[in-house]
């Protein structure tokens, strides 16, 4: 009897390397494709060009596989205890880094039922970072980009968000990346929050929607010709209705993958000076209209509006919040809520939460923990966040130490004492990739 051979691969980019393994496994018996699911690859990379249904069906017409099972995670135990393979195949590139957790974790489940692990040399001469690069061009398009942010909605158990504020920002949020070994996991950024606080920060302006829409437009265009990920735009009140639609028409078309409205009036006092400053709610079914008609103007599916409540910021409590929050989602149809909040305890995020989920159990929440960053991800997504968005510490960190470096050489009468703290010309020249 042929002996069954297990090999897990995500392959949504088929390489020559991917290949090669199948043929191997061949080899030695009847091969079962592991293949993970949309969910389990942007759990640790990028979203999946392919999604799974497309993927399954190009390893189905390969005559070296047997059959195609899905691997919903990204641990190989459940589906070997399930389906015993008497050989789990793999390059010999896991055994250290990251995934050297997720092999010690196959060599002890197959030690319990008596199989082997196999691994074969891995395909020199296969980049899948030089693949990746390639793919920006269909990754980038609007229509490829704007449907992301659902998509990660569905796939993913909270979306993480980072500031980016212009091109250099933006390929930060882009590449920034993080390995947890102990985990087995990736950590990046999911997305790019473009903040009217920053934007007008950058250019010198004050935070009262004093930069108008065409700038903001020429920003984002900035970052979206050298970075792939979704962008959502922080809209301030979104302006006129009669604006706001056109100007929602005009995001969608630009792959801009969502908007989020404030339930303010008047003008702009930043949310963060609370009740310091005078904060003027608007009236919350002329407020639901503005969503309704941004709404209507959409083209497509993908694009997103959100309504940013402040009825805490504004000191009118959590039953005001409440109230918004089901005039915008019923009557002006909005995709999901953002819920402001500057007092650093975070417990009247928490009461609105439970009161919210009582209400709406799967509408988008977004939180943006600016006061309240004691937080952990986990924690905010365990009382119902959805997308946590870093809604200015680029700018906030990078002001500081720009600072200091030109007061150090005024100090100094020269530069040679900031050489330490500076990228050199060479770096600042690696600093942007070749497209």
């Amino acid at each position: 009897m042929s002996k069954t051979v297990y090999i897990a691969m995500s392959a949504d980019i088929l390489h020559n390397g991917h290949i090669n393994i199948i043929r191997e496994g061949a080899k030695l018996g009847n091969v079962i494709i592991g293949l993970l699911s949309d969910e389990a690859i942007a759990t640790y990379k990028r979203m999946p060009i392919l999604p799974y249904e497309t993927r399954k069906m190009i390893f189905e017409q390969m005559k070296d596989v047997s059959s195609v099972v899905l691997q919903d995670e990204l641990s190989y135990k459940k589906n070997l205890l399930e389906l015993k393979p008497d050989i789990v195949l793999h390059g010999d590139d896991w055994k250290t880094g990251i995934q050297s957790m997720i092999r010690q974790e196959v060599i002890d489940t197959l030690a319990t039922y008596g199989g082997e692990l196999v691994e074969v040399p891995y395909t020199h001469g296969v980049s899948c970072d030089e693949l990746d690069q390639k793919s920006r061009a269909i990754l980038s398009t609007p229509e490829v980009r704007r449907g992301k942010l659902r998509a990660l909605l569905r796939y993913k158990p909270w979306v993480r968000v980072m500031e980016a504020s212009n091109g250099l920002t933006g390929l930060i949020c882009e590449h920034a990346r993080v390995e947890d070994e102990a985990s087995g996991t990736v950590r990046e950024y999911d997305c790019m929050w473009v903040s009217s606080l920053c934007d007008s920060t950058f250019k010198g302006k004050p935070d009262i929607e004093l930069v108008d829409l065409t700038s903001r437009l020429n920003t984002i265009n900035e970052i979206m010709e050298v970075t792939t990920k979704p962008i959502i735009l922080d809209g301030d009140t979104g302006g006129k209705v009669e604006h706001f639609a056109y100007n929602v028409r005009t995001l969608e078309r630009l792959g801009v993958s969502a908007i989020i409205v404030e339930d303010k009036t008047g003008l702009k006092q930043n949310s963060l000076f609370g009740t310091s400053v005078e904060q003027v709610l608007d009236d919350p079914h002329a407020f639901a209209h503005k969503i309704r008609c941004g709404k209507q103007a959409q083209t497509t599916r993908d694009f997103m509006i959100f309504a940013r409540l402040e009825s805490l910021i504004a000191g009118k409590g959590i039953d005001d919040a409440m109230m918004r929050a089901k005039i915008y989602l019923e009557e002006g149809g909005a995709d999901g809520i953002m819920i402001h909040s500057k007092e650093k305890d975070g417990a009247e995020i928490i009461e609105f939460m439970k009161q919210f989920r009582a209400y709406a159990k799967d509408v988008p929440v977004i939180f943006v923990p600016t006061s309240y960053n004691h937080f952990t991800e986990e924690e905010l997504a365990e009382i119902g966040g959805n997308i946590i968005i870093y809604a200015n510490h680029l700018l906030r960190s990078a002001y500081p130490a720009m600072l200091e470096t030109a007061n150090t050489i005024l100090r100094c009468s020269r530069s040679k004492e900031v050489d330490d703290r500076c990228l050199s010309i060479k770096e600042v020249l690696r600093l942007i990739p070749k497209q």
